[in-house]
């Protein structure tokens, strides 16, 4: 999200929640990052002496270069795969492919994973990324009482790794878990230079780029790691720009001072770039669903008529034409396309309002059911919510809508739960599993649903996904929230510009294969 509101993740009444809460916000705008750039890009290969740079503009600035201590998505947004490397890396399509590690082993019980390193990989200061500096990563994180809740939650699973010796590292799970191995695909699995004690004002990473500066309230400058041990960097300075206005984005996309818009924050902007000659539009999918939230403290909410009559009273495919401009997946539950467990589940609950309203006279709310809904100050969420208030009121809901700053919504929405429904992004991939948590702002956590996830995290590969797909129609068919849409990757770039992923999969975003012609 953007300084006004997106940069949270989703923690619930303790420090925990609000650290959690932090990054899905963050990531959320993430989603709706407008890249802009000051200067086209010399195309590959020129003779020119003119160094080849590239200028991204985006909404939400990183507070700092520490991903360890900071949940903003914001922070790998610039870091993961430009910066700092994993073992294993999520591709466009969804799919874990090897990085730093060159291969890996699974043991029988599932429990042991032995990952094979690329012996040319390290990092930019010229030592090696061996199994030693993997380990010493591990117990860095294991030992550090400031990592992120939600990065200790992760790394909560891990019991051991050893080094088997200088290209082969061991790590031991405490038990099955399928999820890990993509947690490792993100900030979990940074790999950072032992030797470095302040990654905030030194870049420790092994990446095609290293940190050059940060200007606070401007910019990320990256620059080309000329000493980088795979394919070298294609350009030699990556700027990314932060605005808070995103038409000030497309206005400098317009007059050509911008390489790339990231993510259109107006979808109904995108006819002003149907120019082919200047502009390449790249549509895809990203991992933001859009999650009206429902307090399953609050004492109507908590029963499922009610919850279902609500979904019931929405027409998502007209909210997706009025909000998002049809651009977006309407979805039925918390996985996107992109999730190998994805099924489409939007006809759960579909839209019927005379079954809602039938739903809520058995539930004993035929009239006086009245909601706070709450939501941050940001377009798609503000949209959203005049939309869906219109329609609970044809069913005779009544919804008090406030609008609240980020810096009001965390603490008050998210931290104290002080809320009946909200709406908000969640970019986080893979993030099903944030509904077995009851300490979470929906404060859902059904048991069923905990076993189901448990189980599906736990299975072997095949039979995980099938029990994955099983928890996500699980939640659909109770109503845990109302899901409306999946937020589309709407890129816009340079007609010189090329090589942009078409989905946005993980929270980077990866420069390593965007070039110039």
């Amino acid at each position: 999200m953007s300084k006004t509101g997106g940069e949270l993740r989703i923690l619930s009444r303790s420090h925990k929640q609000l650290r959690t809460f932090k990054s899905i916000i963050a990531a959320a705008v993430v989603f709706s990052i407008g890249l802009t750039g000051c200067g086209t890009p010399t195309p590959s290969g020129s003779s020119t002496t003119t160094p080849n740079k590239l200028v991204i503009g985006a909404t939400l600035e990183p507070a700092n270069m520490d991903p360890f201590h900071n949940t903003a998505a914001s922070i790998p947004q610039v870091l993961l795969y430009n910066v700092y490397e994993t073992l294993v890396k999520l591709d466009s399509d969804g799919q874990l492919r090897g990085l730093l590690a060159r291969s890996w082993d699974v043991s029988p019980n599932r429990k042991e994973y032995t990952f094979f390193l690329d012996p040319a990989a390290k990092f930019a200061s010229g030592a090696p990324i061996d199994a030693n500096a993997v380990v010493a990563n591990i117990t860095r994180m294991q030992d550090d009482p400031r990592l992120t809740e939600t990065l200790r939650q992760q790394l909560e699973v891990v019991d051991s790794a050893v080094v088997v010796d200088a290209t082969h590292v061991r790590i031991e799970l405490k038990r099955p878990s399928m999820m890990w191995l993509y947690e490792m695909s993100s900030t979990l699995g940074m790999i950072v230079d032992p030797t470095v004690t302040d990654i905030t004002t030194q870049s420790a990473g092994s990446g095609p780029y290293v940190v050059k500066a940060h200007r606070k309230g401007q910019s990320v400058i990256l620059e080309k790691n000329e000493a980088y041990w795979d394919t070298p960097a294609r350009f030699d300075e990556v700027t990314f720009r932060y605005y808070d206005d995103p038409n000030a984005m497309n206005a400098s996309m317009l007059t050509g001072d911008l390489d790339i818009i990231s993510n259109l924050q107006a979808p109904d902007a995108l006819p002003q770039f149907s120019d082919t000659q200047r502009f390449t539009v790249t549509k895809g999918t990203t991992n933001g669903e859009i999650v009206l939230g429902l307090n399953h403290h609050n004492e109507a909410l908590a029963k499922l008529e009610v919850r279902q009559a609500l979904t019931k009273a929405i027409d998502k495919n007209a909210l997706l034409d009025t909000v998002w401009n049809g651009q977006g997946t309407v979805i039925g539950s918390m996985s996107v396309p992109t999730d190998p467990w994805y099924e489409d589940l939007s006809h759960v609950n579909s839209y019927d309002p005379e079954g809602a309203k039938a739903l809520l006279k058995a539930a004993g709310y035929e009239t006086g059911l009245k909601l706070r809904f709450r939501v941050p100050v940001v377009p798609y969420a503000l949209k959203s919510a005049q939309f869906v208030a219109s329609q609970l009121r044809d069913i005779g809901v009544e919804t008090v809508v406030e609008e609240l700053e980020f810096s009001r919504w965390i603490p008050e929405v998210l931290t104290n739960g002080d809320y009946d429904m909200t709406i908000v992004a969640h970019v986080e991939a893979r993030d099903l599993g944030k509904f077995a948590d009851e300490n979470y702002y929906w404060h859902y956590g059904a048991p069923e649903f905990v076993r189901l996830y448990n189980d599906a995290d736990q299975a072997e590969s095949a039979q995980s996904v099938v029990f994955m797909r099983d928890a996500a129609r699980f939640l659909a068919d109770d109503a845990a929230a109302i899901w409306l849409f999946v937020l589309p990757s709407l890129i816009v770039t340079k007609a010189n510009v090329i090589g942009v992923p078409e989905n946005m999969t993980s929270l980077s975003f990866d420069l390593t294969s965007v070039t110039s012609r």
